[in-house]
């Protein structure tokens, strides 16, 4: 190789060599930009309410009289939640009667009776607790703000229950509300009512002894 090629060489090379240190300079004169994100704490916030019940029309209820009764919930928070209602129905020692007027010795009765709505609510659980049967379910879609769930039953019917054992008593048939937001819950599980279901115990865990727990069972 002779001297004038060499040259070429060395000058191709430092070619090579500075366009990588242009390459770097460009590399690190960059333009920023600082973004400041507000992140916005969710909330699940939850509405029960029955349409169709009137306190005034079942103070005097009469053995298998049917009660308008109609739970139902909406979701007022801004995210998306698993939806539950318990029903708590009291159990009473008594003496009842068949459709045919038979009387049935005394037992342990619930005194109010009600048909869910299997199609779009899922029973988790059922226990008595200390005077009453408590049910709880799970809505079997994820409720999204502002929706609302059907009923979980449309009425009640009062047992048959022989006269002069619970005259004019009052009892309370409370139903309660609870939701689970589902984002980062833990509810997983191939279907919603599954995902709901694992969910409402860590829910159940989680709420021991606080405000708002569910009726726990013993």
């Amino acid at each position: 190789m002779n001297r004038k090629k060499k040259m070429i060489c060395g000058i191709a090379g430092a070619a090579a060599l500075a366009a990588v240190m242009i390459g770097g300079t460009y590399a690190y004169l960059t333009d920023f930009d600082t973004a400041s994100n507000e992140f916005t704490v969710g909330k699940v916030d939850i509405d029960i309410e029955e349409p169709n019940w009137d306190p005034e029309d079942h103070k005097e209820l009469l053995p298998t009289q049917e009660i308008n009764k109609d739970p139902m919930i909406t979701n007022k928070g801004n995210n998306e939640a698993y939806v539950y209602m318990e029903v708590s129905v009291p159990i009473r020692n008594v003496i009842t009667s068949d459709a045919a007027g038979n009387r049935i010795d005394a037992a342990e009765t619930e005194l109010f009776s009600f048909s869910p709505d299997n199609k779009n609510w899922t029973r988790i659980d059922s226990y008595v607790k200390g005077t009453d049967k408590v049910y709880i379910f799970s809505y079997n879609e994820i409720l999204k703000p502002s929706e609302k769930t059907t009923p979980l039953f449309q009425t009640m019917t009062f047992a048959n229950v022989v006269e002069g054992q619970i005259d004019n008593q009052t009892f309370l048939v409370p139903v309660r509300a609870y939701a689970i937001q589902t984002a980062n819950t833990g509810g997983e599980g191939e279907s919603v009512p599954e995902q709901a279901r694992n969910a409402f115990y860590t829910y159940l865990n989680q709420n021991k002894g606080l405000e708002g727990q569910v009726t726990e069972k013993g």
